[in-house]
């Protein structure tokens, strides 16, 4: 959590500004007096509400490591690029992977071949039946085999020709099992080297810019190694540290003011993420806010949030318009007519925006006093707005 102005009895810095209730503001058309407007500074009834500090992030940010060693061959940009969806955006040497590559496709072609020749020996033993001529007997092929040999040892019971061929035939299916699982294994061979290969390729997962890069091409890298970092910067976010006081008062999809560090510009935001629990160190709730399209800033800028306060009551502040004030360095102020017509330059403690004219005052100013409506930077104290004869106008020093 983060803010920019000091506590009043809270013990983080927190600032009790306006949140957007029914209020009686300043007359902002102002009392005309030559070249400058008075108004009179009325109260409103506001309810409090909580400046907390953030930080602009993108919608979506990758960081891409290494997943394996190597060297980096190419790199799509430096930061600030611009990339497409599935576009490189690092590639590692892979020829190395190639050649493992072509190994285990030779080994799958191998595996194939012996598959498709123990199916067709088997076909051949089940069906045609041992090669006799290659089998021990008397000598005379296989007609004195199989009308002899065989017939007389089964019938002294030396063996079982029938057995036998069962036997081959379950050893000629054996080899089929094995050249198939010879075959799988290098198929897994294959698609464990296309992983790695695909990890040697770094691609866009969204459109988006790198936004930062912790290699150039030529060098070697090892797993676990930052590459680069990628985001979308189109689609930006608020992210800030909510105390768990204030979530009574934030729900998702809920409207919610903040201030842009880019020319002061107030923009309204919508809840998109509150995370599901609180920080144990620091008591303290994520909540990331959507910024609207074609916001000023960019990522990493500081972002100012207008939290409403639920668990504290209304108050009556003085309002003012926002054109009259004064900054003199960092210290806000205002120009007072007093009662000799002569503007004095107060400094005051701000409170927050009731509307897109008029702010909220917290010290240094009260109801009834007048002030210059827009004074310039020049104006300091002593002037008089209010001459008495009109022939004189406000002078500026």
């Amino acid at each position: 959590m983060k803010s920019t102005r000091q506590p009043t009895v809270a013990l983080v810095p927190l600032v009790l500004t306006a949140w957007l209730v029914p209020a009686v503001p300043a007359s902002a058309a102002g009392i005309p007096v030559g070249n400058q407007a008075v108004v009179t500074v009325e109260t409103g009834t506001v309810g409090t509400t909580t400046t907390l500090g953030g930080t602009v992030v993108p919608l979506k940010e990758v960081s891409f490591s290494a997943q394996m060693p190597g060297r980096v061959n190419f790199i799509a940009g430096v930061e600030g690029d611009w990339v497409k969806k599935g576009d490189t955006l690092v590639a590692l040497d892979d020829a190395d992977l190639q050649a493992k590559r072509r190994a285990v496709l030779a080994g799958m072609s191998n595996a194939q071949s012996a598959w498709r020749n123990a199916r067709v020996q088997y076909s051949r033993q089940v069906y045609a039946g041992p090669d006799y001529a290659d089998q021990m007997g008397m000598g005379m092929g296989k007609m004195m085999d199989r009308m002899i040999t065989k017939p007389m040892d089964n019938t002294m019971g030396g063996g079982g020709s029938e057995l036998t061929r069962r036997s081959q035939i379950y050893a000629q299916g054996t080899q089929i099992d094995q050249a198939r699982s010879q075959w799988y294994q290098a198929k897994a061979q294959l698609e464990e080297i296309d992983a790695h290969l695909r990890d040697a390729l770094s691609r866009a997962p969204f459109d988006g810019v790198i936004v930062r890069k912790s290699v150039e091409v030529g060098d070697t890298v090892q797993p676990g190694m930052p590459l680069l970092t990628f985001a979308d910067t189109v689609n930006l976010q608020i992210k800030i540290d909510v105390p768990a006081r204030l979530m009574p008062g934030i729900r998702k999809n809920m409207l919610i003011a903040a201030k842009l560090d880019v020319g002061d510009t107030r923009i309204e935001t919508r809840v998109s993420q509150v995370y599901p629990m609180a920080d144990p160190q620091r008591h303290t709730v994520t909540v990331k806010l959507d910024l609207p399209k074609n916001a000023p800033g960019g990522p990493g800028m500081y972002a100012e949030v207008i939290i409403p306060d639920v668990t504290t009551p209304n108050a009556n502040l003085p309002v003012i318009p926002k054109t009259a004030v004064l900054w003199r360095g960092s210290l806000p102020g205002v120009l007072v007519v007093n009662q000799k017509n002569e503007a004095e330059l107060r400094m005051v403690r701000m409170g927050g925006f009731v509307d897109d004219k008029t702010i909220s005052v917290l010290s240094g100013l009260q109801s009834g006093e007048r002030i210059l409506a827009a004074p310039t930077n020049t104006m300091a104290s002593g002037l008089n707005p209010m001459p008495d004869d009109g022939s004189k106008t406000p002078s500026a020093q």
